[in-house]
């Protein structure tokens, strides 16, 4: 299995580093794209608006696709695709991929459509996904668990109880406070079990111990330490609970990315032994 980060919050190489997540991943069976980049990346002539921040982004979008050939990643050749959650700094770029990828399979939670807002001081955004596209052909709106085949599978985590992040508390939905049951995980049983998150709002301890099940070896995904608006890392009395807490998990192999931070990263390889970073540009061989 190879796993390439197409987009990243931090870069390598020749990429440009954005807010937001894509990996592109290459196993026995499926070519997958896990998350479709971020409002900046966009290229569908829409304005945000509410927010200056996100207009001057706008102004500076890249062409999904020009960006991709850096990177020599052809997207009409992707069959499966996960949007990890209802967030368009994780599905935003969905209906540019829609226009050069007429086949794969889009795995998306029914409530991700819905709308989805941050909120940060007197502004509240629009941080949902285009609602349109729900009725696309492509997309299978899932509903909690759902296995796609024997090699894939999604989970959803309800329980929010140990280790949860304060950088949730900006983001809302349609009735209030987020309950995150639009996100979804990804397992992968190739070679090994690997575990991709994709923000892991509920908590990337609760999602390790729904995941524990299925043994995996490896775990992929951003843990949500960061508020991009603040610019805050949570506290190091949270970020000590989480090491501690997989810290029972020997011998998995951890990446952590996107909005964990740079700060909590570096908390998490001093407090634990296989942590790295997966960053924009980047693979990984599994």
């Amino acid at each position: 299995m190879k796993i390439t980060a197409l987009v990243e919050n931090k870069s390598e190489g020749r990429t440009i580093p954005k807010h937001g997540l894509s990996l592109y991943i290459e196993t026995q069976k499926h070519k997958i794209l896990f998350d479709s980049m971020n409002y900046s990346l966009l290229s569908n002539g829409k304005r945000i608006r509410g927010c200056l921040f996100l207009f001057i982004l706008e102004m500076f979008k890249v062409d999904y696709l020009q960006y991709l050939e850096i990177m020599n990643i052809d997207l009409s050749e992707v069959d499966t695709v996960v949007i990890s959650h209802g967030h368009m700094d994780h599905g935003g770029a969905l209906k540019r991929f829609l226009q050069v990828n007429g086949k794969a399979r889009i795995y998306v939670q029914r409530t991700a459509f819905e709308p989805h807002y941050s909120k940060f001081l007197f502004l509240k955004v629009n941080v949902g996904l285009d609602a349109e596209l729900k009725s696309n052909p492509q997309i299978v709106l899932t509903e909690g668990d759902y296995q796609i085949d024997e090699e894939l599978s999604l989970f959803t985590v309800s329980r929010r109880d140990k280790c949860y992040s304060g950088a949730n508390d900006a983001l809302y939905n349609k009735s209030g406070k987020d309950d995150f049951l639009h996100e979804q995980n990804l397992l992968i049983r190739d070679k090994k079990t690997v575990l991709i998150t994709g923000c892991g709002h509920t908590g990337i301890v609760n999602i390790m111990e729904k995941a524990a099940a299925f043994s995996p070896q490896v775990c992929i995904g951003g843990f949500h330490l960061f508020n991009p608006l603040t610019k805050k890392t949570e506290p190091v009395s949270l970020l000590n609970n989480i090491a501690q807490e997989l810290q029972k998990y020997d011998g998995i192999l951890f990446y952590t990315c996107h909005c964990t931070g740079t700060e909590a990263y570096q908390f998490l390889a001093r407090q634990l032994p296989d942590v790295g970073y997966l960053s924009c540009g980047k693979s990984i061989d599994i």
